[in-house]
């Protein structure tokens, strides 16, 4: 599959999505902020399907704004909602960093790697 958004230039966002196992993974890549939430929110799979179970693969984002935080927030609780899930996986460090700070690593899944937030 293509990226939804492969710009290219620095700091743009790219998201691939794919399914593997039955689970959304959108592998993203560059920065996550107010000029990128709309790449972000078009590669999402409908948050209020029953069951939805989704990965957001964080190993080539560089940055995370509170646009990002709110986006997965929202998408988390919506996915709660409806019997599914949102894992986040491999953050770089700085995104960790951001994660951690305000705390939602303690709200959200958040896996050191891909594999590990497929198989937890």
């Amino acid at each position: 599959m293509t990226d939804v958004d492969p710009t290219g230039r620095p700091g743009r966002l790219s998201a691939t999505p794919t399914v593997i196992d039955g689970i959304h993974v959108i592998t993203l890549a560059g920065e996550i902020d107010r000029d990128t939430a709309q790449v972000l929110l078009q590669a999402l799979p409908r948050p209020d399907t029953p069951r939805l179970r989704v990965v957001v693969d964080l190993e080539h984002v560089t940055f995370l704004d509170s646009t990002g935080i709110n986006i997965f927030v929202s998408t988390h609780n919506t996915l709660a909602e409806h019997g599914g899930w949102l894992r986040l996986a491999a953050p770089t460090a700085s995104v960790l960093r951001v994660l951690q700070i305000v705390g939602i690593d303690t709200v959200i899944d958040c896996c050191p790697t891909l594999h590990q937030a497929l198989t937890t």
